[in-house]
C-alpha cells in the first residue's frame, strides 16, 4: 500500500507540487539549510528516502552548477556537498514518517502505535537536526541564491497533509494508506484528468516496486522462525543479553544488533524486519518500552544505511549526479550527528 500511495501521488504530481512549495519557502540566504529543510519535509511527506533524492537531487545539482556558474567557489558549492544536504534530509524523513516501511516494520515488530514511536522518536533526533541546521545555516550564510520553481497546485498537497494528520491522530496504518490511495484516485480522476487505466497502472507499479522487499520479508520471516523452532533466537537472545545487568546495556544490545544487520543487507527495512523478532524478545526479557526499541531499530539502521557507500540511497544520488559515492559521503553529516545522538539517548537514560 505504501509503494501504490506514493505511486499515485507521483502519477497526480503531488510530488512536484510538494518540491514546487518547498523551494517557494526556500529563505534566500539560508540557501543550504533550506535545501535540508526541504528534503526533511519531502520525506517526511512522502515517506522515503530514495524518493525524496529522486525529486530533489536533479535540483541540487542544478543549483551547484548556477552557483559555480556565478562564480562561487569553494566546497560548499560543489556537486557532493550540496547532494549530501539532500541525502541526509532525505533520511529524516525515511527515519519519522508514517508511511515509510522502515516506521511500519519497526512499529509492527515491537507492538507499538506509529504515533507513539513518532513521539519517542522525535525526541532522539530533532537535536540532530537542529545541529544540522545551524551548521548549514554558518556554512551558507554568505551565499545568496534565490532558486527558480514551478508552478503549486495547492489542492494536490491534500494527500500528503491528510496521510500526516490521519497517522497523527491513530489511525491504523492499512487505513491510512487506503485513505491517501482514495484521495490521489479521486483528485487524479475527478481534477488532473487521470483515467482509470493510468491510475491502475501506477497502483500496480508502486506495488511492483515494493515486490522485492515483499519477497525478502517473506523468506526472512520463514529463515527466522526456523531458526526459533531449533532455539536460535533464545541462544542468540541469551549470546547478548548473557553478560547484560540493565535496560542500557538491552537497548545498546538491540542498537548493535540492527546496526550489524544493515551493514550485512545494505537494506534498513530488511535490517529491521530481520532483528525485529529478536529484539521484541529482549524487550520483553529487560522491560523496555516498545515505542523506544522500535526507535532505536529504525534510527540505528537509518545511521547506517546512510553512511555505507553500497547502500541503494548513495548510489542512486551518484548516479544522478555522476558524481563518485565517496565523495558525497564524505560531507553527509546528519546520519552521523543522528547516530551520536541515539546512542546518548541510550547512555543517558537512568539505568
Amino acid at each position: 500500500l505504501a509503494g501504490a500511495f506514493a505511486s499515485t501521488a507521483k502519477e497526480i504530481g503531488a510530488i512536484d507540487a510538494t518540491v514546487n512549495l518547498a523551494l517557494r519557502i526556500l529563505p534566500g540566504k539560508l540557501l543550504y539549510a533550506g535545501l535540508f529543510l526541504a528534503a526533511c519535509f519531502i520525506s517526511m511527506s512522502i515517506g522515503t528516502s530514495v524518493g525524496t533524492i529522486v525529486a530533489l537531487v536533479p535540483i541540487a545539482s542544478g543549483i551547484a552548477s548556477q552557483l559555480q556558474a556565478g562564480g562561487a567557489t569553494g566546497f560548499t558549492c560543489e556537486p557532493a556537498f550540496i547532494t549530501a544536504i539532500i541525502v541526509g534530509g532525505a533520511f529524516f524523513g525515511d527515519n519519522l514518517s508514517f508511511i515509510s516501511d522502515t516506521t511500519i516494520a519497526a512499529t509492527r515488530t515491537q507492538g507499538c502505535s506509529m504515533r507513539d514511536k513518532f513521539k519517542a522518536n522525535f525526541r532522539i533526533v530533532w537535536p540532530a537536526a537542529l545541529i544540522i541546521c545551524i551548521l548549514y545555516i554558518f556554512l551558507g550564510s554568505s551565499v545568496t541564491f534565490i532558486p527558480e520553481h514551478g508552478h503549486i497546485d495547492w489542492h494536490l498537497l491534500i494527500p500528503y497533509i491528510l496521510v500526516i494528520a490521519l497517522a497523527l491522530s491513530g489511525v491504523n496504518v492499512l487505513a491510512v494508506l487506503a485513505i491517501g490511495i482514495g484521495i490521489n484516485a479521486i483528485l487524479g480522476l475527478g481534477l488532473c484528468g487521470l483515467s482509470w487505466t493510468s491510475l491502475l497502472k501506477g497502483i500496480g507499479e508502486g506495488i511492483a516496486g515494493m515486490g522485492d522487499l515483499i519477497i525478502v520479508t517473506l523468506l526472512a520471516g520463514g529463515m527466522l522462525e526456523l531458526i526459533r523452532i531449533n532455539g536460535g533466537i533464545d541462544w542468540i537472545v541469551g549470546a547478548m543479553t548473557r553478560n547484560i545487568k540493565g535496560k542500557r546495556g538491552a537497548e545498546l544490545s538491540i542498537a548493535a544488533l540492527v546496526s550489524f544487520a544493515n551493514m550485512c543487507t545494505a537494506n534498513n527495512t530488511i535490517a529491521i524486519i530481520t532483528v525485529g523478532g529478536i529484539a521484541n524478545d529482549i524487550s520483553k526479557r529487560f522491560g523496555l518500552e516498545p515505542r523506544r526499541v522500535a526507535s532505536i531499530l529504525d534510527t540505528f539502521s537509518c545511521m547506517i544505511q546512510g553512511i555505507i557507500p553500497y547502500g541503494a540511497q548513495l548510489l542512486l544520488a551518484s548516479g544522478l549526479t555522476d558524481v563518485p559515492v565517496f565523495s558525497i559521503s564524505s560531507f553527509l553529516y546528519y546520519p552521523l550527528v543522528m547516530g551520536v545522538c541515539s546512542l546518548m539517548a541510550i547512555l543517558i537514560r537512568k539505568s
